[in-house]
């Protein structure tokens, strides 16, 4: 693991909570510091600490002001600055999400192509042809947001966004991609649709992955999808 990274930035977030900052883009080398910092904070909460956020390049920490402040917590994260070797980050889990592209679907899979001189089965097979790394959830619960996007299907977003989106569907814009879990607006061109539940908050675990994970998208067919969301409930 790397160590070249600026020393972290304490930043106020409202009065229970702080970010630490530790660059400004989004860098891979970046967001694995977050990540080992993240678990090194998990191995054992601070006092005072409720809970630790990882995003793209900072974590945020919830607290208690009773119990710390952001004065502690920044000597806090800096005195663990020499143990981050002690953490080995775990390789990450790949959660394969099927996806019906293109139709009724994926309306905006011919935009995509267009834009990029492509044909629609070419933008399918670039799309699932990699593993998408988790920076973070958010937006709504359990819209995730993927790096790795490949240049060759970059879009921009709608000059007009939806007003509602089904939940699973699966979108571009600009260079990120991502699936908006639940029914909600939304301004990503629209390629495809997973049948399974992003979000169900009634199961123990009510989201099928977490930052760090990989997505790996899978086409299927219509009869395919149709049975996954017959299991699923969808």
């Amino acid at each position: 693991m790397s160590h070249l990274f600026e020393k972290p930035r304490i930043r106020i977030s409202g009065d229970r909570a702080v970010l630490v900052e530790y660059g400004d883009a989004i860098d891979p080398a970046v967001n694995e510091k977050v990540r080992a910092m993240a678990a090194l904070l998990k191995t054992g909460l601070p006092e005072g600490v409720e809970a630790v956020i990882p995003a793209y390049r900072n974590l945020s920490l919830l607290y208690d002001p009773l119990l710390t402040s952001p004065a502690k917590l920044l000597s806090l994260v800096q005195g663990l600055e020499a143990r981050i070797h002690e953490i080995e980050i775990p390789p990450p889990r790949i959660v394969e999400i099927p996806v019906l592209y293109g139709g009724e679907f994926g309306p905006d899979l011919a935009i995509v192509a267009q834009h990029n001189g492509l044909t629609a089965e070419q933008v399918i097979a670039i799309h699932a042809g990699t593993d998408y790394p988790i920076y973070m959830i958010g937006f709504t619960p359990g819209f995730c947001y993927l790096g790795g996007l490949d240049r060759r299907i970059h879009t921009p977003r709608r000059k007009t966004p939806r007003t509602l989106l089904p939940g699973g569907s699966v979108g571009i814009a600009e260079s990120q991609t991502g699936m908006y879990p639940v029914d909600s607006p939304g301004g990503w061109q629209i390629i495809g649709r997973t049948p399974l539940r992003l979000f169900a908050p009634e199961r123990e675990t009510p989201f099928l992955y977490e930052a760090g994970d990989r997505i790996r998208f899978v086409p299927v067919t219509g009869g395919e999808y149709d049975r996954i969301r017959v299991k699923e409930g969808t």
